[in-house]
């Protein structure tokens, strides 16, 4: 290799000094700073780097972490988290209003119902298999912020179409699939957030980034049923529909539900771009691809699927089992009064179970908190063929108890993976499962509404996802969590 220009950043991204060496190893004079480091050239020793990427980044390394890397770190945590966040209220911004529609005109089956629910999950999977490999292709700047701005579009879409029950089907699927762009960001920004953090916080670093981005599922869900009974901005937004539901008929503005979120979109987007830096872990489509030829990576996938599967599966469609169950009850409840807190209460304990994993070891939390989903989808069983309201405060304990315990293996299972994976390969396995366990809200739905059609009750599904639970504390437990285990963690 021959020479080149090298431009030397420091870990808040500031261009300190330029110097024109051989390619190899470049030695940065930093006087300024009264310190010398070095920085490799091994890839691009042609080209004057994007002064977004850093020159250096060793978290594991104690005098690199305190004075300037945690700073940094924890910036990045905020601002990834926030737009995190948003991809999760527009991923679930189909699944709120989804229960409106038929009250305002839409003539939809209960079976495109759950499609719509469903298409999301679909998607979102789908983008998560591409957001896997893009952070070591184009760094966290730029895949942050372009992928936030990209959320305008479903979010415009749908704005334009609940105002019109004409709208054709095919175009509210469409709208649902373009939904899944904010379920595709967590396969980039969790892969980011673990190349930040070393590996004694990033139980608790991707814990806090995953569990506050899953507060989107229960803020969607819980603002939605206000926003859209209010005028935001008189006919600016435009014109109300009437709403007939539990035999009387109101005004609603079921636009406002994805007009609210434009300009925290538009706000945050343009912070990351500004804010941003990339750490320097960089690597081809192709060597990428070395993750495949894991085992382990394989049976994390498994894990993942078990836990946030059924945490975003059943965030998308608790609305419409509380409608479907017990809808034709008298006094029955409201299904957006009560979906935001199986969300909620996921998103507490993937948050305070991830420090609880870096204490005790990711396996450990997994293997009991599967074991708790397990008794709880069993009780969820009994509660889906009511006679009376009776029932449905222990049908909703049962529920939330499953949310709670998937919010635990949600933050273990993320623990685990950087404790059995070098960095770059551990960011690319985090996209991977999160990709593949993004399809709960697309399998979870269409499984129900088989089941439903089939046997005439959800039941079947509950006792397949009962029997997945138990496979899963298999593997969790041979491979991990017992001792002599083949990869304790």
């Amino acid at each position: 290799m021959g020479a080149g220009w090298l431009i030397c950043v420091n870990v808040e991204g500031e261009i300190f000094s330029q110097k024109f060496a051989r390619a190899g190893l470049f030695e940065c004079d930093w006087t300024q700073r009264g310190a010398n480091f070095m920085a490799s050239t091994a890839a691009y020793p042609h080209e004057i780097p994007d002064r977004t990427w850093l020159s250096q980044w060793t978290p594991e390394d104690t005098s690199f972490w305190e004075p300037r890397g945690k700073k940094l770190a924890w910036r990045t945590l905020v601002i990834t988290t926030a737009n995190l966040t948003l991809a999760f209220i527009v991923w679930f911004v189909v699944s709120a209003m989804v229960v409106r529609l038929p009250g305002v005109g839409f003539q939809l089956s209960g079976s495109q119902l759950f499609w719509l629910a469903a298409m999301p999950g679909l998607a979102g999977g789908t983008f998560r298999v591409i957001h896997t490999f893009l952070v070591p292709l184009y760094g966290t700047r730029h895949v942050v912020s372009i992928s936030t701005l990209l959320l305008l579009v479903p979010l415009l879409g749908w704005f334009f179409a609940v105002q019109d029950p004409a709208t054709p089907y095919w175009v509210l699927l469409l709208l649902a699939f373009l939904a899944g762009l904010g379920g595709g960001n967590f396969s980039s920004f969790m892969p980011s957030t673990s190349l930040f953090f070393p590996k004694r916080l990033q139980g608790t670093a991707l814990a806090m980034q995953a569990g506050i981005g899953n507060f989107g599922v229960s803020i969607v869900q819980f603002v939605t049923p206000w926003i859209i009974g209010i005028a935001l901005a008189g006919s600016l937004l435009g014109k109300s529909q009437n709403f007939a539901g539990a035999g009387a008929t109101s005004q609603v503005w079921l636009q406002n539900a994805a007009a609210i979120y434009v300009p925290f979109v538009v706000v945050f987007g343009i912070a990351a771009w500004v804010m941003l830096r990339s750490v320097p872990v960089r690597a081809n489509f192709r060597e990428q691809l070395d993750i495949f030829k894991a085992k382990h990576g394989f049976f994390m996938t498994l894990l993942y699927i078990g836990t946030f599967g059924t945490f975003s599966g059943l965030a998308a469609t608790f609305p419409l089992l509380i409608k479907q169950i017990y809808g034709p009850l008298p006094g029955a409840p409201d299904p957006l009064t009560y979906a935001f807190l199986g969300p909620l209460v996921g998103s507490i304990a993937r948050i305070a179970a991830g420090p609880i994993s870096d204490k005790f070891g990711g396996a450990r939390v997994t293997h009991w908190s599967v074991i708790g989903m397990l008794a709880c989808v069993i009780a969820v069983t009994f509660f889906t063929a009511p006679t009376s309201m009776v029932e449905f405060p222990y049908f909703l304990a049962a529920v939330l108890g499953l949310f709670f315990f998937a919010g635990i293996g949600n933050a273990s299972t993320f623990k685990q993976i950087p404790m059995i994976f070098p960095p770059r390969q551990a960011g690319g396995v985090i996209g991977w499962t999160g990709a593949m366990a993004a399809y709960g809200p697309f399998a979870v739905g269409l499984m129900l509404a088989y089941s439903f059609d089939w046997f005439g009750s959800f039941n079947p599904f509950f006792y397949w996802a009962a029997f997945f639970y138990v496979v899963c504390i298999g593997v969790n437990w041979w491979f991990y969590a017992r001792k002599g285990a083949e990869k304790p963690c």
